[in-house]
């Protein structure tokens, strides 16, 4: 009895005494309690870690979404403004070619817009959105800031058909030939052919003698009182001695671009009153 109470203060004494390490059924205690704490503990992390990846996702989808709206929405206003940029810049230029027509000619021009074009080869035509109801008649003449377009061939109420410089062939026989001058200068000539290959307009008939050069500017003569006068042509590309040498053919770059038009002018001549 002494012998095992002396044993149990002895184990007491050493078990309360100062230590370095762990018993080993501390060891086995503290193992296993991590063991289990880990098992529990990874799966909850990685749960916790997918609903973050899930959230952060549709951050960023939903960020994404706004970026594309805002891109869409620079676009359209960007092509807006060019837009009205451009067409702002179409007017500017309407504007100051019609005044400064003003101060040559007792001519009013009248805007119109381009509806449709025809491409056909042998038909190139073009619809405008002026008509009878606007004072327009057949054979008015039709230009561009750059130069003369084409005459009109055709009049609805509401609408109109240009026959475009670029059908003009001698073959024709409905053909509309345009008397032409050099400008400031006494030549006279007939623009009767445009070139398809070329793109370029030929006049004829020049006299032998006329001083005729490259780079003169062609305007009308308003001979014939169809074309009135000083509608501008083209620039001299070349003259050339003309059949049987009796006179002079000169080959016209024109003016007109006669493509991609969204506005041009129907030209009123006091003889042609608006209604």
């Amino acid at each position: 009895m002494l012998i095992g109470l002396v044993t149990f203060i002895a184990l007491m004494g050493f078990t309360l005494g100062p230590r370095v390490g762990l018993t080993w059924p501390e060891k086995f205690v503290r193992d296993s309690v991590g063991f289990v704490q880990g098992v529990f503990y990874k799966p909850a992390s990685y749960i916790a870690g997918f609903f973050e990846d899930v959230r952060s996702m549709k951050e960023v989808y939903a960020e994404n979404e706004r970026l594309k709206k805002a891109v869409a929405q620079y676009a359209r206003e960007s092509a807006e403004y060019h837009s009205i940029k451009t067409e702002n810049e179409t007017y500017m230029n309407l504007l100051k070619f019609t005044e400064a027509q003003k101060g040559k000619y007792d001519y009013d021009f009248r805007p119109a817009n381009v509806l449709s074009v025809n491409q056909d080869p042998n038909n190139h035509t073009l619809v405008i959105d002026l008509g009878s109801k606007d004072g327009v008649r057949a054979n008015m003449s039709v230009t561009s800031v750059e130069g003369m377009v084409g005459v009109i061939s055709q009049v609805g109420n509401f609408t109109s058909t240009v026959k475009l410089l670029t059908t003009l062939d001698p073959q024709d026989a409905k053909r509309q030939q345009i008397a032409a001058t050099v400008s400031n200068k006494d030549t006279f000539g007939i623009i009767e052919s445009y070139d398809k290959q070329t793109k370029m307009l030929k006049m004829t008939r020049i006299p032998e003698d006329d001083p005729v050069k490259d780079g003169d500017l062609i305007v009308s003569s308003g001979s014939g009182g169809v074309i009135p006068r000083g509608m501008i042509i083209g620039k001299v590309d070349k003259v050339e001695d003309g059949e049987f040498g009796l006179t002079r053919t000169a080959t016209i770059d024109p003016a007109a671009s006669f493509q991609e038009w969204k506005t041009l002018l129907v030209v009123f001549t006091p003889e042609e009153p608006q209604e």
